[in-house]
């Protein structure tokens, strides 16, 4: 769930659409880490997505929350009905599951997930994610890392000023937080572990998920976006049908959407 701030946006979309306005249910899985984002913080952010949409006139909203580990939620634990539009929704979260830098006998948590949101058949998964790669050794990770967060403290220094009490929050407790994880542990007790876009485009595929074609129109609406309203040197681009976002020529994060592979498409 993170902070939930996209989703106020999207039960404001949803409120002003012409016609009959949807019923709406967000289930929300905990992290496989409870003690860093503990069930009881989900269920307040539930509570005041509940609120927002009813100030955005929604007639029915739902916040349902699973305690499960995401590896073993399934669509039985959802409980939708028939009809329903499902759409799976990860932002940035997969990285902290298990790959196979850590021994398993069978297939990872990463690899179970993947599979299992491919069992659901949602009408569409988005898939948000860091491109970058720690590799197996501390000194790729630590180079890897280097770069990752020069380029981040670089946006940082351009766009919000020192002294803002947001910027520290995100420097001290966001960022400071998750790059003592990578650089003082190893093994089980490494938190983050990112990957390439392309990586996962090779594990969403191994897994019977089909990529959904990225709409050139899309892009250039959100390029024109960021050039009248950002700084100059926030990146836009597309790549086969990925969304990328960078800073300065460099690619940090990358946005795509996916179906079953043997589903037709309805978005």
């Amino acid at each position: 769930m993170q902070f939930a701030y996209q989703w106020t946006g999207l039960l404001r979309s949803l409120a002003s659409r012409e016609g009959a306005l949807p019923e709406v249910k967000i289930t929300a899985i905990g992290l496989p880490k409870p003690k860093s984002y503990p069930t009881e913080k989900i269920e307040e952010i539930g509570c005041r997505l509940g609120r927002c949409a009813h100030e955005f006139g929604l007639p029915s909203f739902k916040f349902h929350t699973i305690k499960t580990n995401w590896e073993d939620a399934c669509i039985e634990d959802l409980n939708i009905e028939a009809d329903a539009v499902l759409v799976v929704n990860d932002l940035f979260n997969f990285s902290t599951l298990m790959d196979e830098s850590i021994s398993f006998d069978g297939l990872s948590p990463r690899d179970i997930v993947l599979n299992n949101i491919s069992k659901m058949r949602p009408h569409v998964f988005i898939q948000s994610v860091y491109n970058c790669s720690y590799g197996s050794s501390f000194l790729s990770r630590f180079r890897e890392m280097l770069f990752y967060y020069m380029a981040l403290f670089d946006i940082f220094d351009a766009t919000i000023p020192r002294e803002s009490r947001s910027r520290m929050v995100l420097e001290q407790i966001v960022l400071g937080r998750s790059a003592v994880n990578a650089l003082s542990c190893e093994g089980a007790d490494l938190v983050e572990r990112p990957e390439r876009y392309r990586q996962w485009q090779t594990r969403n595929q191994r897994a019977g998920l089909r990529q959904l074609p990225l709409r050139t129109s899309i892009v250039e609406v959100v390029k024109d976006m960021v050039m009248k309203h950002h700084h100059k040197d926030f990146l836009i681009s597309q790549d086969g049908q990925w969304l990328l976002q960078g800073w300065r020529g460099r690619v940090h994060f990358a946005h795509s959407t996916w179906v079953a592979a043997d589903a037709f498409s309805r978005v």
